[in-house]
């Protein structure tokens, strides 16, 4: 069976890449014959938050602004009514805090080196978006951690420490070096690059070409 590669370069509190991820779940049932390895990348969409986190309306108004153009509206509204369709709902009312994603994306790389980085990545996008969590908070991230099958107090252990920190800093800075710019971004084989939360025939077709291409044995790692 041909093998392709997967990077999806993302960040927690991206509503579009939680919608990523789900379209990329259906594109890869659209390619049976063909097996993918996916690879979960960290991006911070801003690395500035404090580890505390700030409150999440003032936050975002400050961000887009709260006009008559207000773009966070729009944006939230279209999220809204397509998020059901993929089998998932985005709640933005009501929010609580903007966190720091850095402790999350730690957890998520713990968690894919278990074979579980698509179920903890899933699991934090609920928490944030659906169940209004404080992702950016060690002792809910310790217990996410548990429910996806992390051992919860080594995680909870490790998250008091710098464990991974800067791993984690160095790999988001190797794929903006790469041009990344956005997120999220699927990179196929190290070879090419799709931006943004693209339908899953898209990322289906993408798949595809992936697999017809010479492989690269220089792949990000």
């Amino acid at each position: 069976m041909t093998q392709v590669s997967v990077d999806i370069v993302s960040d927690i509190v991206c509503p579009w890449c939680w919608l990523g991820l789900r379209y990329w779940d259906q594109a890869r049932a659209l390619v049976p014959e063909i097996q993918t390895e996916t690879v979960y990348r960290p991006f911070q969409l801003d690395g500035a938050v404090p580890r505390e986190g700030v409150p999440y309306s003032d936050y975002m108004k400050k961000k887009f602004g709260d006009g008559p153009d207000d773009r966070f509206k729009m944006m939230r509204e279209h999220l809204e009514a397509a998020g059901p369709e993929a089998g998932i709902q985005f709640r933005f009312s009501g929010i609580p805090v903007r966190p720091n994603t850095l402790d999350a994306h730690r957890v998520i790389r713990w968690a894919q080196g278990q074979e579980l980085g698509e179920a903890a990545s899933e699991r934090l996008h609920k928490a944030f978006f659906d169940e209004h969590l404080d992702i950016g908070d060690a002792a809910v991230l310790a217990r996410l951690a548990g429910e996806v099958g992390l051992d919860a107090e080594i995680v909870s252990n490790l998250l008091a420490t710098d464990r991974d920190r800067q791993e984690v800093l160095e790999e988001e800075q190797f794929f903006r070096r790469l041009g990344v710019q956005g997120v999220p971004c699927f990179i196929f084989n190290g070879q090419f690059a799709v931006s943004g939360a693209e339908a899953p025939e898209v990322l289906a077709d993408a798949i595809r070409q992936a697999a017809s291409l010479p492989q690269d044995d220089d792949d990000a790692g």
